[in-house]
């Protein structure tokens, strides 16, 4: 079989697990809102409904592991060098990490958090390019699978630990209560709701302009001066593939097409926004925002109350003991895994691709703060007294760091690890 058809398969393999875990999570809903809907045997219709729901996301993991492998198998190399790649692995070892949690707890509502954050980072990663790409030469290491690899297993443990916690607030906090400590917490979990519809609108922006086949080409002018004196002018050109509300600084349009009576740039870049590919990243998360808050305000008019008040109620059949102990048992078990994919291996790879073990590139800084981050999480749950809601709150937020540092820090920031991002 040559490696065309390879690659092939792994792209049916990959829609096709796709398409089950949204099935999947279906079938999780139904298990968990049929059993509030139903006056008669509650239990058995989610017993029932949780098996055929856990066979449907099991048969997806199949299928993206038959993507794995057959991706690997075409393209001669692990495949987890960009983030096409790293985010479909990142999903994939999330699905992993839930199964194992699955198998251990045997709680079926897990299921209706654990498999949207599968999918969404799943979807996400079908925003990048998926064509097989060879490897620089930094890459070029047998340090790739390794610190790659289980870096992303720890970071799936985490997103296991981020639903468990988020269940437990959704499960405790008071959303009828009129209290400030009440409103605060009803609060922050709105506002976590809205981070992950952030993400949600990025993917439905860039799928919906991109079947739409919308460009636009900017370009600007970069002025070089080398060591004998000598400039030299060199024009760079930006595609953007979402409409421009920012505009590379100090560029000029090339082409671009009208949307909804736009034939302009809204806004140009500010001067410390240097280079066109910033300008860009920019404008993704503009309209990352823009396109989040859309969806946010339908959905709040659709149900007509906070989201969080909306998915609260499934959750009263739960013990919070449980899914406080959820969420501690799967970071307990990401960290040590996170701590050597993510640093000690990595720096031992830095150390044979750039000669150093340490230079404060953007994502390693952005590494350690979540390994610190993590690490005061645990310290403070061996601690007496600091369960339940705190906890929960530290797990939370401590999955946005990570969802930051895979995300946004390619977004935002240029470095060495800039290989792995849009650009």
């Amino acid at each position: 079989m040559s490696s065309q058809d390879l690659l092939e398969i792994s792209k049916q393999a990959f829609m096709y697990s796709f398409f089950l875990y949204c099935i999947a999570f279906i079938a999780y809903a139904i298990a968990v809102i049929g059993k509030s809907w139903r006056n008669r045997e509650p239990v058995s219709h989610e017993r029932k409904w949780g098996r055929i729901s856990f066979f449907i996301s099991t048969a997806g993991l199949l299928g993206h592991l038959l993507y794995f492998g057959t991706r690997w198998a075409g393209a001669g190399r692990i495949p987890v060098s960009n983030m096409y790649e790293f985010m479909s692995f990142l999903s994939m070892m999330i699905m992993v990490a839930f199964t194992i949690v699955f198998i251990i707890y045997r709680k079926t509502l897990l299921g209706l958090f654990a498999l949207p954050v599968a999918v969404i980072v799943m979807a996400y990663a079908a925003v990048f390019p998926a064509e097989v790409q060879p490897l620089i030469p930094s890459l070029k290491s047998i340090w790739l699978y390794i610190h790659v690899t289980l870096a992303a297993t720890g970071e799936a443990f985490f997103a296991v630990g981020f639903a468990a916690a988020f269940m437990y607030l959704l499960r405790t906090v008071n959303f009828e209560g009129k209290e400030k400590v009440d409103r605060r917490q009803k609060w922050w979990v709105e506002f976590t709701m809205f981070s992950i519809i952030i993400v949600v609108g990025f993917i439905v922006a860039v799928f919906a302009f991109r079947a739409a086949g919308y460009q636009a080409v900017f370009s600007n002018e970069q002025i070089s001066v080398d060591s004998a004196g000598v400039s030299t002018t060199k024009v760079n050109k930006v595609e953007y593939n979402l409409p421009p509300i920012v505009a590379p600084y100090d560029s000029k349009v090339e082409s671009m097409q009208s949307f909804i009576g736009m034939n302009e740039p809204l806004l140009h870049a500010p001067s410390w926004v240097e280079g066109g590919t910033a300008g860009r990243k920019l404008n993704t998360i503009v309209w990352s925002i823009v396109a989040g808050a859309i969806i946010y305000l339908l959905l709040r008019l659709l149900v007509r109350r906070p989201l969080g008040k909306l998915v609260s109620p499934l959750l009263k059949g739960l013990d919070p003991d449980d899914l406080d102990e959820i969420s501690y048992r799967a970071i307990a078990i990401g960290f040590p895994i996170f701590t050597l994919g993510a640093l000690v291996f990595a720096m031992i790879w830095a150390q044979q691709a750039w000669g150093r073990f340490w230079g404060w590139d953007p994502k390693e800084v952005w590494a350690l703060i979540s390994w610190l981050y993590y690490s005061a999480y645990l310290h403070l749950r061996l601690s007496r007294g600091f369960q339940g809601r705190k906890a929960s709150w530290i797990a939370v937020l401590g999955f946005l760091v990570i969802m930051f540092t895979l995300v946004g820090v390619n977004l935002v920031i240029a470095g060495l690890h800039s290989y792995a991002g849009t650009d």
